[in-house]
């Protein structure tokens, strides 16, 4: 059985370096993308089982990257990373159609 293909979008090259290690070591294939715009140009030559991106990043956020996704493909599902004092974005994302939201920080354990 292939293992699931997970896409983590963050702009912090530290929070893509631990979620890789982590998901990795859980098995799973994991391709991490610095830019919303990068993982957006990534989905017209393949596509993930799931796609983490982080809400607040420069150029194109993770709402935006995230209606983008869905108009793609409305079933991927879309988990939204979001500082605790940024709620109200999350509940954002879940209108938008976003799956779930990771809140940061986060214990990977």
């Amino acid at each position: 059985m292939q293992p699931g293909k997970i896409w983590v979008v963050d702009d912090d090259s530290a929070i893509r370096w631990v979620l890789e290690r982590a998901l990795s070591s859980a098995g799973y294939a994991c391709v991490c993308f610095d830019s919303a715009e990068n993982a957006l140009a990534a989905l017209n030559s393949g596509q993930p089982d799931v796609l983490i991106s982080d809400i607040r990043m420069p150029g194109m956020d993770g709402l935006s990257l995230l209606a983008a996704v869905k108009q793609h493909n409305p079933l991927l599902p879309v988990i939204i990373m979001t500082a605790h004092s940024d709620l109200d974005a999350a509940v954002n994302a879940y209108q938008q159609g976003a799956f779930d939201y990771l809140p940061k920080p986060f214990d990977i354990d």
